[in-house]
């Protein structure tokens, strides 16, 4: 092991006085000078990856620094706490088994996105609905077991759907019949990733990014100047760095949504694991939908809703929202773009739009950006620290790479 290979390994001792001392002196044996950006990588996030930067402020204390992604994680852990249908003791679990008639009490966070959802139920015409919990359940087995649900059993499923099961108190709910769920994977994720983003606010510093799971939320600048590059893989190609294009943000969320990750196939038919939350049945319409959004959790919202209506699903858009969209329909060989009017003017380089543009392409995306959108020069990695995902080579740019691939939530 080489002795630059040692002092990495010291960064990964947490969150403490004693870590952020060998941070500082793994920075100054390699590189002296000020700290641009501090990089953690907290594991065991929503099952799936997490990473939290922060750029200091000028003269910003680092132990402040250091502390403000503890919160940071430790935000996005309350949230997972709350609100994952996995956690059998979550809040939203319990809920979930509660009896008809039971009151439980939430957390206001929960009640927050509760609301929330609601809200979006509303304006998204059904297509995004936390309460489709027993048909997404219903599919899960379905998949599992190599059979398409009956029809009886989907009518029974839709028949434990809908806000008019559900009366929200002013801190906590109640079901009006048994079987009534909430999932609330397509937006709760996005609420944490907000959340973490706060903490990072409020530790005082300059610039901030904040991603799990492709889920992101940025604000202020990754340096001295500059934007936060997003980058939009391709959902045809998930090897490598095979990217539909880039954007270039300072203060936004970017929720990717798509059908190609996750589906099960039965009969020789292949199933989408979104549901459609009005007809109860999988939709297989958009490969990719990406969202640009003040927030993220409003981000992770309309990037489901999207992927069940398409591009008729940007009518219901508010022209004040400040919200952007891009959806990919078709296939690998046939497919279209289709975006909001001012989705192209967040891009670094323009998108292809079908498949002989993206043939011609000869360099891959993150060859030739401009200087200014280079990430800063040097970085203290706070945690455990992924080989393949260290430090930047000189002269290399660092892509925010927005997954595509939900994890169960």
């Amino acid at each position: 092991m080489t002795n630059k290979r040692m002092l990495i390994g010291l960064a990964v001792m947490g969150v403490t006085i004693a870590g952020a001392l060998a941070i500082r002196a793994l920075l100054e044996a390699i590189q002296p000078g000020p700290v641009e950006s501090f990089i953690s990588r907290p594991q065991g996030i929503m099952g799936t990856e997490c990473a939290l930067t922060a750029v200091p402020a000028q003269g910003q204390n680092e132990l402040a620094i250091i502390r403000g992604l503890s919160k940071a994680e430790q935000a996005l852990r309350t949230v997972e706490a709350h609100m994952s249908t996995y956690l059998q003791f979550s809040e939203l679990s319990r809920l979930n088994r509660a009896p008809a008639g039971e009151a439980l009490k939430l957390s206001a966070d929960t009640m927050d996105v509760l609301r929330l959802s609601r809200l979006l139920r509303a304006q998204t015409g059904g297509a995004f609905d936390v309460t489709h919990l027993p048909l997404f359940e219903l599919w899960g087995r379905a998949g599992k077991a190599g059979r398409l649900p009956s029809e009886a059993d989907l009518a029974a499923a839709k028949a434990r759907c809908g806000w008019d099961k559900w009366k929200l108190l002013d801190d906590g709910a109640v079901k009006s019949i048994d079987g009534a769920g909430f999932g609330l994977g397509g937006v709760a994720k996005g609420w944490a990733v907000d959340r973490a983003a706060e903490a990072i606010v409020a530790a005082g510093c300059a610039g901030g990014l904040v991603e799990v799971g492709g889920d992101i939320r940025c604000f202020g600048r990754p340096g001295h100047k500059g934007k936060w590059i997003v980058a939009v893989q391709n959902p045809f190609n998930q090897e490598g760095n095979d990217f539909f294009g880039t954007l270039a943000l300072n203060d936004a969320a970017v929720c990717t949504s798509g059908n190609y990750e996750r589906f099960s196939v039965i009969d020789g038919k292949r199933y989408s694991h979104i549901v459609d939350p009005r007809t109860g049945r999988c939709v297989d319409l958009a490969p990719s939908v990406t969202v640009v959004a003040p927030t993220a959790a409003i981000a992770d919202g309309w990037a489901t809703a999207l992927s069940v209506l398409g591009p008729e699903g940007f009518k219901l858009l508010d022209a004040n929202s400040g919200i952007e969209a891009m959806i990919v329909v078709g296939g690998p060989t046939d497919y279209h773009i289709h975006e909001t009017p001012g989705f192209a003017k967040l891009l670094d380089k323009p998108i292809p739009r079908s498949p002989a543009e993206a043939k011609a392409k000869t360099q891959p995306v993150s060859a030739g950006l401009p200087s200014h959108l280079a990430f800063p020069r040097k970085y203290a990695i706070i945690g455990a620290v992924d080989s393949h995902q260290g430090c930047p080579p000189p002269g290399h740019f660092w892509l925010h790479r927005n997954l595509i691939r939900r994890p169960a939530w």
